[in-house]
Protein backbone atom coordinates (compact mmCIF):
# COMPACT_ATOMS: atom_id res chain seq x y z
CA UNK A 1 0.00 0.00 0.00
CA UNK A 2 2.86 2.02 0.43
CA UNK A 3 4.48 1.98 -2.72
CA UNK A 4 0.88 3.20 -4.53
CA UNK A 5 0.70 6.36 -2.02
CA UNK A 6 3.97 7.17 -3.38
CA UNK A 7 3.57 6.32 -6.60
CA UNK A 8 0.15 8.16 -6.82
CA UNK A 9 2.17 10.66 -5.40
CA UNK A 10 5.20 10.82 -8.34
CA UNK A 11 2.06 10.93 -10.68
CA UNK A 12 0.16 13.72 -9.25
CA UNK A 13 3.32 16.19 -8.88
CA UNK A 14 5.79 14.89 -11.69
CA UNK A 15 4.21 12.80 -14.53
CA UNK A 16 0.73 14.28 -14.89
CA UNK A 17 2.18 17.96 -15.36
CA UNK A 18 4.73 16.63 -17.81
CA UNK A 19 2.10 15.36 -19.75
CA UNK A 20 -0.19 18.34 -19.77
CA UNK A 21 2.81 20.17 -21.15
CA UNK A 22 3.90 18.08 -24.08
CA UNK A 23 -0.10 17.88 -24.74
CA UNK A 24 -0.09 21.57 -25.27
CA UNK A 25 2.88 22.39 -26.86
CA UNK A 26 2.17 19.53 -29.09
CA UNK A 27 -1.12 20.90 -30.33
CA UNK A 28 0.19 24.93 -30.96
CA UNK A 29 3.09 23.45 -33.12
CA UNK A 30 0.77 20.89 -35.28
CA UNK A 31 -1.72 23.65 -35.32
CA UNK A 32 -2.65 23.43 -39.19
CA UNK A 33 -5.05 25.73 -41.48
CA UNK A 34 -5.16 29.31 -42.31
CA UNK A 35 -5.27 32.22 -39.67
CA UNK A 36 -8.49 34.18 -41.28
CA UNK A 37 -8.28 37.79 -40.10
CA UNK A 38 -11.64 40.01 -39.80
CA UNK A 39 -12.32 42.82 -42.83
CA UNK A 40 -11.22 45.58 -41.06
CA UNK A 41 -8.05 44.00 -39.51
CA UNK A 42 -7.15 42.70 -43.08
CA UNK A 43 -7.68 46.23 -44.38
CA UNK A 44 -4.92 47.54 -41.49
CA UNK A 45 -2.57 44.99 -42.42
CA UNK A 46 -2.61 45.50 -46.08
CA UNK A 47 -1.61 48.93 -45.76
CA UNK A 48 1.74 48.36 -43.60
CA UNK A 49 2.37 45.22 -45.80
CA UNK A 50 0.93 45.92 -49.09
CA UNK A 51 -0.37 42.50 -49.15
CA UNK A 52 -2.97 41.39 -51.38
CA UNK A 53 -6.49 40.54 -48.75
CA UNK A 54 -8.00 37.35 -49.80
CA UNK A 55 -11.65 37.13 -48.95
CA UNK A 56 -13.24 33.88 -48.83
CA UNK A 57 -17.13 33.88 -48.93
CA UNK A 58 -18.75 31.30 -47.49
CA UNK A 59 -22.27 29.81 -45.88
CA UNK A 60 -22.64 27.38 -43.24
CA UNK A 61 -24.32 24.60 -44.67
CA UNK A 62 -22.45 25.04 -48.03
CA UNK A 63 -20.59 21.71 -48.72
CA UNK A 64 -18.53 23.05 -51.23
CA UNK A 65 -17.26 24.84 -48.33
CA UNK A 66 -16.81 22.71 -46.58
CA UNK A 67 -14.85 20.35 -48.56
CA UNK A 68 -12.59 23.02 -49.91
CA UNK A 69 -11.71 24.42 -46.21
CA UNK A 70 -10.72 20.84 -45.87
CA UNK A 71 -8.94 19.87 -48.41
CA UNK A 72 -7.06 23.25 -49.03
CA UNK A 73 -7.12 25.68 -46.32
CA UNK A 74 -6.65 22.91 -43.33
CA UNK A 75 -3.83 21.63 -45.77
CA UNK A 76 -0.58 22.69 -43.89
CA UNK A 77 1.19 23.99 -46.87
CA UNK A 78 -1.23 25.11 -48.86
CA UNK A 79 -1.94 27.33 -45.17
CA UNK A 80 1.34 28.77 -45.45
CA UNK A 81 1.30 29.59 -48.77
CA UNK A 82 -1.67 31.55 -48.65
CA UNK A 83 0.14 33.19 -45.13
CA UNK A 84 2.92 34.00 -47.18
CA UNK A 85 1.05 36.06 -49.74
CA UNK A 86 -1.99 37.02 -49.19
CA UNK A 87 -4.20 38.47 -46.03
CA UNK A 88 -6.85 35.99 -45.56
CA UNK A 89 -9.99 36.81 -44.70
CA UNK A 90 -13.63 34.83 -44.00
CA UNK A 91 -17.05 35.86 -44.57
CA UNK A 92 -19.50 33.68 -43.84
CA UNK A 93 -22.75 34.83 -45.34
CA UNK A 94 -24.60 32.75 -42.50
CA UNK A 95 -23.68 35.44 -40.03
CA UNK A 96 -22.57 38.91 -41.42
CA UNK A 97 -22.91 40.90 -44.54
CA UNK A 98 -20.29 41.24 -47.02
CA UNK A 99 -18.44 45.08 -46.37
CA UNK A 100 -18.66 47.19 -49.38
CA UNK A 101 -22.19 46.24 -50.61
CA UNK A 102 -20.42 43.34 -52.64
CA UNK A 103 -22.51 40.53 -53.50
CA UNK A 104 -22.02 36.38 -54.38
CA UNK A 105 -24.40 34.46 -56.38
CA UNK A 106 -22.93 31.06 -55.08
CA UNK A 107 -20.39 30.32 -52.03
CA UNK A 108 -17.74 29.59 -51.89
CA UNK A 109 -16.42 33.00 -53.75
CA UNK A 110 -13.04 34.39 -53.60
CA UNK A 111 -12.89 38.17 -53.77
CA UNK A 112 -9.17 39.81 -53.92
CA UNK A 113 -8.20 43.54 -53.25
CA UNK A 114 -5.34 45.91 -53.38
CA UNK A 115 -4.52 47.31 -49.75
CA UNK A 116 -7.02 50.47 -50.86
CA UNK A 117 -9.55 48.13 -51.45
CA UNK A 118 -9.66 48.30 -55.25
CA UNK A 119 -10.79 44.58 -56.22
CA UNK A 120 -8.39 42.28 -58.43
CA UNK A 121 -10.67 39.53 -58.91
CA UNK A 122 -13.63 37.78 -58.00
CA UNK A 123 -13.89 34.03 -58.71
CA UNK A 124 -16.49 31.74 -57.50
CA UNK A 125 -16.73 28.05 -57.01
CA UNK A 126 -14.98 25.40 -55.09
CA UNK A 127 -11.33 24.29 -56.13
CA UNK A 128 -8.88 21.76 -55.61
CA UNK A 129 -5.24 22.97 -54.28
CA UNK A 130 -3.29 22.26 -57.47
CA UNK A 131 -6.51 24.58 -59.00
CA UNK A 132 -6.21 27.34 -56.42
CA UNK A 133 -2.77 27.66 -55.99
CA UNK A 134 -2.18 28.08 -59.84
CA UNK A 135 -4.77 30.95 -60.30
CA UNK A 136 -3.80 32.59 -57.05
CA UNK A 137 -0.24 32.27 -58.51
CA UNK A 138 -1.58 33.96 -61.42
CA UNK A 139 -3.25 36.91 -59.57
CA UNK A 140 -0.18 37.28 -57.63
CA UNK A 141 1.95 37.74 -61.13
CA UNK A 142 -0.38 39.88 -62.42
CA UNK A 143 -0.39 42.34 -59.40
CA UNK A 144 3.81 42.25 -59.04
CA UNK A 145 3.62 43.34 -62.96
CA UNK A 146 1.73 46.24 -62.10
CA UNK A 147 3.64 47.36 -59.31
CA UNK A 148 6.75 47.22 -61.82
CA UNK A 149 4.66 49.79 -64.23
Amino acid sequence: MQLFRCWSGVMSKIILPILAFFFIAGSSLYAEGVNWRSWEAAVDEAKSTNKIIMMDVIRDNCRYCIKMEKAVFDNEKMAAYIEKNFIPVKVNLSKRELPMGLKVEITPTFFFFTADKKMIKKISGSWNQRDFHGFTDKIIANSRLKDEK
